[in-house]
């Protein structure tokens, strides 16, 4: 088996540290003197002493009265403050209570006041007044209304169209309505069994020219305004 050479000295280098180091610690330790024992709160941060300079300042005048201070005397009042309090209280106005909503039948109460349930905006100047910007939107749209009825008017001068007169669109309705009384009264006439083909035409013809005349007299009615092409 293999044995260092360094074996007598490494074990006499551990005998002698192990001499000195039984008691975990140096050998010899100084010992704390019986004087010097650990007091109450000597551990605490203690403040800095106060300065001379912070002392010689004076204190801030005080607003309460001191001690020693006694009133004013030799002031008295002659009021008789029971019967001026006794005649406020019988000829003062009772107190009313401040208006409040609640949001259900057993919920908070919140002030009526600044909840927006009160009409203050009548009270406006401006209130009922139309708002600007609509009378200019108004102003706008008759503008634009305008220059429509002036642009058909030039579209129709040019297709040349013309309009009609009251007078014409009376004259014609009335005409329609003249025609209109004349077939009705040949339809009036018919037989009342149309047992032969040309009757059933003639039938057939005068009902489908009431109808064209009723359609036009419903449309002249309807519109006032009527152009028509010249020829």
């Amino acid at each position: 088996r293999y044995i260092s050479t360094f074996r007598p000295s490494v074990k006499c280098d551990a005998e002698k540290n192990k001499a000195q180091w039984k008691t975990m610690g140096p050998a010899k330790v100084a010992v704390p003197s019986p004087k010097k024992f650990l007091q109450k709160h000597s551990k605490e941060p203690k403040l800095p002493t106060r300065k001379k300079e912070q002392d010689s300042k004076k204190l801030p005048a005080i607003s309460v009265p001191r001690r020693t201070d006694h009133p004013v005397m030799e002031i008295q009042s002659k009021k008789n403050f029971i019967n001026t309090n006794a005649v406020a209280a019988i000829t003062g106005l009772p107190k009313k209570p401040q208006p409040i909503y609640v949001d259900r039948r057993q919920g908070d109460k919140y002030l009526l006041e600044t909840s927006g349930l009160v009409p203050k905006y009548i009270k406006k100047k401006d209130y009922g007044v139309t708002p600007k910007y609509i009378t200019r939107r108004n102003e706008e749209m008759k503008r634009a209304q305008k220059e429509y009825e002036a642009s058909i008017l030039d579209h129709l001068k040019k297709r040349a169209m013309k309009r009609l007169s009251d007078e014409e669109r009376r004259s014609l309705l009335q005409g329609l309505k003249k025609n209109w009384e004349e077939a009705y009264r040949e339809f009036q006439r018919l037989s009342v069994e149309i047992d032969t083909i040309p009757k059933k035409i003639y039938k057939e013809k005068l009902e489908l020219q009431m109808k064209q005349l009723e359609h036009d007299i419903e449309v002249i009615e309807k519109h006032k305004v009527i152009y028509i092409a010249n020829e």
